[in-house]
């Protein structure tokens, strides 16, 4: 994200081909040659990249190992993430050094993609590793949510998931909690929802409190959707390192209801306990399949 400084970005935008800058330190911008990134919203990059690629070639060369991934379309963050690190963006104001991705970005494509690479005897990438990238508002990054169109107008996108036993157990949340909105607040294009927390069905590392607390979008889209006043079950992701509630892609939200808020019990309880519920020791599956006439006083002749 370039925190409220939007016009680095819109230079890159309006198609400046830039050749070299007085003062500027390193090689200038160039454009954006590779196939995969043609399509992003910055036509101009660095080299060398964030993986040390001194030229474009290489970089191409290297970017193709994941049209496979995106072709299962894990993450919508995915091809954004890998052109931000492998064609950085590369603008006037930010010649000195390639611009990297925001971690929240990487975290996103690596929730999303992680799952499938592992699918298929694969880890992520050390290469891409979301750790030492830079966080939403402590330095210079960008996300997806932080290009503003030469308009001005920014579209979000937000196709909201619904609570499933099987969704729930896929995407194993680190907090589920039954919460009235109070407000929705936008600064500087972050966007956080502001909530009474009123229960509590699950918690990991971050404490939260049954009280009012933040929950941080690291973006400029608030998905899944929310509106004021009203009350909702909420399952989402945390920030250990930071000790914050995010609601990302990939969260649910969806208003209230006592049945929903015991379903999810449940699922919690067999995402806990995968075994429990079948067989228990020294009962038979035949025993379990004649249910009430298991009982031999309970069959009539």
């Amino acid at each position: 994200m370039l925190c409220c400084g939007s016009a680095a970005l819109l230079l890159a935008l309006a198609g400046l081909f830039l050749s070299r800058v007085p003062g500027a330190q390193g090689a200038a911008c160039e454009p954006v040659r590779i196939p995969l990134c043609k399509s992003l919203p910055w036509n101009m990059t660095k080299m060398p990249n964030h993986l040390h690629h001194s030229t474009q070639a290489n970089a191409i060369l290297a970017i193709e190992q994941f049209e496979g991934l995106l072709g299962t379309h894990c993450s919508p963050d995915l091809l954004f993430f890998l052109c931000a690190m492998y064609a950085p963006i590369c603008t006037i104001d930010f010649q000195h050094e390639p611009i990297k991705p925001c971690k929240s970005v990487c975290e996103r494509a690596r929730a999303g993609c992680e799952p499938v690479l592992i699918k298929y005897r694969h880890a992520w990438p050390e290469s891409l590793a979301c750790e030492e990238l830079p966080v939403y508002d402590r330095g210079v990054c960008i996300s997806p949510e932080a290009i503003v169109t030469a308009e001005g107008a920014e579209r979000c996108k937000c196709k909201p998931i619904k609570a499933t036993q099987k969704t729930y157990l896929r995407n194993n949340y680190n907090y589920v909690i039954r919460a009235k909105v109070k407000e929705v607040k936008t600064k500087c294009h972050d966007v956080t929802a502001v909530v009474e927390v009123k229960e509590i069905l699950k918690s990991s590392l971050v404490n939260i409190p049954k009280d009012t607390v933040n929950l941080y979008t690291n973006s400029g889209c608030l998905c899944p959707p929310l509106s004021a006043n009203e009350e909702y079950i909420i399952m989402g992701y945390e920030d250990e390192e930071r000790s914050r509630l995010l609601l990302v892609e990939g969260s649910i939200a969806e208003k209230w209801k006592d049945r929903l808020g015991k379903k999810v019990k449940r699922w919690d309880q067999k995402l806990r306990h995968p075994g429990k519920g079948k067989n228990e020791p020294g009962q038979s599956d035949s025993a379990q399949k004649s249910g009430k006439n298991s009982n031999p006083r309970q069959t009539r002749n």
